[in-house]
């Protein structure tokens, strides 16, 4: 799958025609949850974590928005997504819109998932700034860089810095953007910031704030997008979650294999060298066995790997680094009190969060009845498929995909790395081929004297000439100085090195102008409106 290259395109797959056929194969599967985790069918704590996550998501969206009086039911269908609590671009902002849609469409329940185990890596935005002639991009940040842990525990380190931040952008954009949504949305996002001192979670509730009333109902048929959020991170400290942590940990010496084994078989099949796409494979050092989760503890909040080895009727859990303990737990074993120990660790500030494949995998196989996705989260999930089906020997629920592209409204003639590639052809011709240049750019009224017909043919004469370990230096030789010689014919040769340069000036323009990468707070809210509700209506 790729991203839509043109503007206002959208990305919808399967189409909207198919949604329902693939909703009700998705609740088929889930009455077919016949799997024994750890000591528990899989069915009855499925529905444990649907409860405990609509549960979870009230509580959370309600500290910032209107959420509707009747609870949905865990019995009924739920429509998920998920993305990290960063300023993302406009296509991922749409998946939002099409999860409130698809899910009001289809009777279901829709909750977006803030993915607030992963560690900040950077804190600055990319913004446009300059001319229409000579744009660039400059990194504006709003807080400090330091420290790289995961949303869930970072909070505003540079209140100052962080408050200023929405001023700074707006008059680096002023002269390509003069009404950036940034205007509203920043003034939301530092209210939050006041009442939880983190640092994604006042950027996600903000931007939550926002679509509740955001869409055009003359446009889309939708007059607010009546979605829950909740921080992953809430539902990892739930009974449900660790049922499933549990099962892995006992089970691991089987899955890892499988895991790897899932892998290796999506590289292959793209043709991939990195060992670290789309993740790493899980190790085995010295009898540990890496599990696909992360640990850290409050007091030292950096993510490391979690490994685990088998000890009797004990599961021995460390970092290798600096923290260990042993869980009440094996193979063949109820996992009840391996999972009263998990939830206490969690209460006591231990965290075991999932890496991104298992992430998902979760989310698909219990918390939901469909996941929307978008273009990076699909790819990885050819990775899920494999794992579902192999391990837990279930088939795999199907996933929509939803991206768009917009771009900033910026005008501007687009110039494409194909038109500066044409041109240098063009000027590669000319000065190698410089006889097939001669006719199309002798200047009006003048021919070819009888000295360039001559050069032309003993250039031809050379080329013609068989070349030998003798001949070749000075054949080459002669070659070079028969294009020198006609280069004085070739008058059209400094407009096609101006056109050169001006496209080429055109190429970085449009690389910072035509960016489908900025975040969506930097483009003006009536635009933005426009174009979810439009989309909406035409695609759901």
């Amino acid at each position: 799958m790729q991203a839509p290259a043109e503007d206002q395109a959208v990305l919808i797959e399967p189409p909207p025609q198919r949604l329902a056929a693939l909703v009700d194969g998705n609740l088929q599967l889930r009455s077919q949850l016949d799997y024994d985790l750890q000591g528990r069918p899989l069915a009855k704590i499925a529905f444990l974590a649907r409860r405990e996550l609509l549960n979870a998501a009230r509580r959370w969206t309600r500290q910032y928005r209107d959420v509707p009086e009747k609870a949905p039911e865990p019995a009924g269908p739920i429509f998920l997504a998920g993305h990290q609590p960063q300023m993302f671009h406009p296509g991922v902002w749409f998946k939002n819109f099409a999860l409130g849609a698809s899910a009001k469409k289809h009777g279901a329940a829709a909750v977006s998932l803030i993915i607030d185990a992963d560690a900040v890596t950077d804190t600055s935005l990319t913004v446009p700034t300059g001319t229409l002639e000579e744009p660039r991009m400059v990194r504006v940040p709003l807080d400090r860089p330091e420290p790289k842990i995961p949303y869930e525990d970072r909070a505003i380190e540079d209140r100052a810095l962080f408050a200023s931040f929405g001023h700074r952008a707006i008059q680096e954009i002023a002269p390509l953007v003069s009404e950036p949504l940034l205007r509203r949305y920043w003034p939301l996002v530092l209210a939050r910031a006041k009442e939880t001192g983190n640092l994604g979670a006042c950027l996600a509730q903000a931007r939550h704030q926002l679509e509740s009333t955001f869409l055009d109902p003359a446009l889309s048929g939708a007059a607010n997008n009546d979605t829950l959020e909740v921080p992953q991170s809430r539902l990892c400290a739930g009974e449900a979650f660790q049922w499933f942590v549990a099962h892995l940990l006992a089970r691991l010496p089987t899955f890892r294999p499988i895991y790897n084994e899932a892998l290796r078989d999506y590289r292959r099949v793209h043709h991939l060298r990195s060992r670290s796409h789309p993740a790493p494979e899980l190790a085995e050092i010295d009898g540990w066995i890496e599990a696909p989760f992360w640990v850290w503890t409050v007091n030292s909040p950096r993510r490391r790997r979690l490994f685990a080895r088998a000890a009797a009727d004990k599961i021995q859990l460390s970092d290798r680094e600096q923290w260990e303990m042993r869980l009440p737990l094996s193979a063949e074993a109820d996992a009840g009190s391996a999972v009263e120990r998990l939830s206490q660790l969690d209460r006591n500030g231990v965290r075991i969060r999932p890496r991104a494949l298992m992430t998902t995998l979760w989310a698909r196989l219990a918390l939901g009845d469909l996941f929307i996705h978008g273009i990076g989260g699909a790819k990885y999930d050819w990775v899920t498929d494999r794992i579902i089906e192999r391990f837990f020997r279930l088939r795999s629920p199907g996933i929509l995909v939803v991206s768009a592209t917009l771009h900033l409204p910026i005008e501007h003639a687009p110039t494409t790395a194909r038109d500066v590639q044409a041109l240098e052809d063009d000027l590669r011709g000319m000065t190698y081929h410089p006889e097939r240049y001669l006719n199309a750019h002798v200047g009006s009224g003048r021919s070819m004297t009888s000295a360039v017909q001559e050069l032309v043919a003993a250039k031809r004469r050379w080329i013609e000439m068989p070349q030998t370990r003798e001949n070749a230096r000075e054949r080459c030789h002669a070659i070079r100085q028969i294009n020198a010689a006609l280069q004085p014919w070739l008058n059209g040769r400094p407009q096609f090195e101006e056109r050169h340069a001006a496209a080429m000036r055109g190429l970085r323009a449009h690389q910072v102008l035509g960016w489908r990468e900025y975040a969506f707070c930097l483009y003006p809210e009536p635009m933005l409106r426009k174009f979810f509700s439009a989309a909406l209506a035409s695609v759901l």
